[in-house]
């Protein structure tokens, strides 16, 4: 049987990388079988072009997995699908949650011929087998044979064979940077950002996140092997291209048991495994001097951070009170010393949010070592403690805004500002850290470093810029290319002509850790 599995996008963004279950459940197909992998975020299909390929390529079988932001578009591939014939499973947080909906039983269309509910690791090989047979049931749990819910263990995680699979559809890199690129440091022919998990679960329980519900309290790990042998794979790909890869360690909090994070990154160092990463980890995991110590010689470059707020009543509200904003300054402090950097993000709208948020977020932000900030809109996510309790005040003003995705959208009203000022706000976060000045003033900041590092910072602002302002199309780079003319040019005639004289930042004779180019932007 030939199946397909494919990851939809949502017909609005575009994700930077691949969603690592493709690959993960590629793995699991028992043998027999030949899977073919499209992820819409590389390879845009609409409905009559998928349905087009199902047919050509003799298709018995897809797998469709969406969580809730791109669910809608998820629904139309299904049914598109499902109208020449070809049954359909679908899977992820969303449909976990919501089986009823894709299954058609809440009174809706039907868009799915089964659903694997939490995660498939154990249900996929027993679901293409019921396919190879035309024995498809509606429902496939995660069950012990009590009948009660189980987690797979990774101890005996499958061996994904990055060296064999095509990614030729996610490289990055618009052509137009390599010459720059090439002046800075051999191997620039490709970059790509690979996602690899090292455990799962979250036992913070965050009330507008869908991780506990999905994943669970109970950390489960990955060996140390395990991990170490997947980068050494992946490091060997990229050399052998001549190219760029870059991790994303996709755990949902990377460092949430320090012990075993510092031992993982200790093994990866001995092995000679390091490859530049980005990763997921709260603030209050980072007091620790030894594990920013050994991130960053274990080859990680940025580190995502969920700060959401700078207001410690926000946080306890949502269940967050274990950030401290007091600390964000010197968390970020002690990863800029060691040449790491930080994606934070920040969310709006929460209920003791009033108008000017935005300004008085980045008034920290501007004190901070340059990174990456980002700004969202407080969600409610279906089956989310924060979703139940803003139905249950009455609060909801798109009950499923799920089924027409818009981005940057409130569904719900915020207590202290309207709807229309919570928009306003992210607008004003977005446009005032990612204008061609403020682009400049993040280079300008790490005018001490070498140029790698420049590049790094002015490369990955320019990607993050088209989450809030899409930049599809040669057309839309030309124009963010113009207004940071200046910075490029700059940037440019150091490349070539070089530095006479930097500022110094270490002590005569230290060595800048990692000084070699950095191109591991998380974007």
């Amino acid at each position: 049987m030939r199946i397909l599995l494919y990851n939809p996008d949502n017909g609005v963004t575009r994700n930077f990388m691949p969603h690592l279950w493709m690959f993960l459940l590629q793995s699991l197909t028992p043998p027999g079988h030949e899977v073919i992998l499209i992820d819409g975020n590389a390879q845009p299909m609409d409905e009559a072009q998928i349905a087009q390929y199902v047919r050509q390529h003799e298709i018995g079988l897809v797998g469709i997995g969406a969580m809730t932001r791109m669910i809608a578009k998820a629904y139309r591939i299904a049914d598109a699908i499902r109208a020449v014939g070809v049954p359909v499973v679908m899977g992820g947080p969303h449909v976990t949650e919501l089986a009823d909906e894709a299954l058609g039983r809440d009174g809706g269309p039907r868009h799915a011929d089964a659903v694997a509910l939490g995660e498939a690791d154990d249900t996929w090989p027993v679901i293409v087998n019921d396919a190879a047979r035309g024995e498809l049931k509606e429902i496939y749990a995660p069950v012990d044979a009590a009948g009660k819910e189980s987690k797979p263990s990774l101890k005996a995680y499958p061996t994904i064979p990055w060296d064999k699979i095509d990614l030729h559809q996610f490289n990055l890199l618009p052509k137009v940077v390599y010459p720059l690129l090439k002046k800075v440091g051999e191997g620039w022919g490709t970059f790509r950002i690979v996602p690899v998990e090292s455990g799962r679960g979250c036992p913070y329980g965050c009330e507008f996140c869908t991780v506990t519900g999905f994943f669970g309290d109970s950390i489960r790990f990955r060996t140390n092997e395990s991990v170490v042998n997947e980068l050494l794979l992946l490091k060997a790909r990229a050399r052998k291209e001549k190219g760029q890869i870059a991790v994303f360690f996709i755990d949902d909090n990377f460092a949430i048991n320090v012990k075993r994070t510092k031992s993982l990154l200790r093994d990866i160092i001995a092995a000679k495994a390091q490859v530049h990463w980005v990763a997921q980890i709260s603030a209050n995991l980072l007091r620790v001097e030894e594990l920013c110590d050994l991130i960053a010689a274990s080859g990680g470059k940025w580190v995502f951070i969920g700060m959401e707020s700078i207001d410690p009543t926000n946080l306890k509200d949502v269940n967050k009170g274990f950030n401290k904003p007091g600390e964000y300054g010197a968390v970020l402090e002690r990863l800029a010393k060691r040449n790491v950097y930080a994606i934070t993000s920040f969310i709006f709208g929460m209920d003791n949010d009033t108008t000017g948020v935005a300004e008085r977020t980045l008034e920290q932000v501007r004190t901070w070592p340059p990174g990456l900030p980002i700004f969202g809109l407080l969600t409610p996510l279906p089956a989310t403690p924060l979703y139940k309790r803003l139905e249950a005040a009455g609060r909801l003003t798109r009950r499923k805004h799920w089924q027409e995705f818009i981005p940057f959208a409130m569904a719900h009203t915020p207590l202290k500002m309207s709807i229309e000022e919570a928009h306003a706000e992210v607008n004003y976060g977005w446009s005032h850290s990612y204008s061609a000045e403020a682009l400049a003033q993040a280079v300008e900041a790490l005018d001490d470093q070498p140029l790698g590092y420049r590049i790094n910072i002015f490369l990955a602002r320019l990607c993050f810029r088209g989450i809030y302002f899409p930049m599809l199309g040669k057309l839309a780079w030309l124009k963010v290319a113009t207004e940071n003319r200046r910075t490029i040019f700059k940037l440019i005639k150091e490349a070539v002509f070089g530095r006479k004289d930097r500022p110094a930042r270490v002590a005569e004779g230290e060595e800048l850790p990692g000084s070699e180019v950095q191109g591991e932007a998380r974007a």
